[in-house]
């Protein structure tokens, strides 16, 4: 399912005049290999001027910003199914993201002791 939005980010990337390097006969190539349905979806978002795939970080759609639900991210990352963001319907692409690199590790510092407050005594009741 993959290779579907894979194909729909080149395309966008040719419709929104984000590249040149795939030529007009690579480009009904890249069409023919997607089905019928997705791609009627994705022409019907790119007729009004929006772009039909959307990356998905942090658990959000980056076409309108939402917070997407944690079943449609697994899906996503388990490759199984094409997903639509429920509040945009754009197609949702999971990116790859990179490892985080190994943080270096200083010498622990010690830090001061909290200062502490002396507490007033209480004023003497009077009668």
């Amino acid at each position: 399912m993959t290779d579907h939005i894979l194909n729909l980010l080149k395309i966008q990337a040719l419709d929104f005049h984000e590249t040149t390097d795939v030529s007009e006969s690579q480009r009904t190539e890249l069409r023919d290999s997607i089905p019928q349905p997705i791609l009627a979806h994705y022409d019907r978002l790119a007729v009004r001027g929006k772009k039909g795939v959307a990356l998905v970080r942090n658990q959000v759609c980056t076409g309108c910003h939402m917070r997407l639900p944690i079943g449609t991210i697994n899906t996503l990352m388990q490759n199984h199914d094409v997903q639509l963001c429920d509040s945009c319907g754009r197609y949702l692409y999971l990116a790859e993201e990179p490892a985080p690199a190994p943080a270096e590790t200083a010498p622990p510092v010690a830090k001061p002791a909290p200062k502490t407050r002396k507490r007033k005594a209480p004023a003497p009741a009077t009668a």
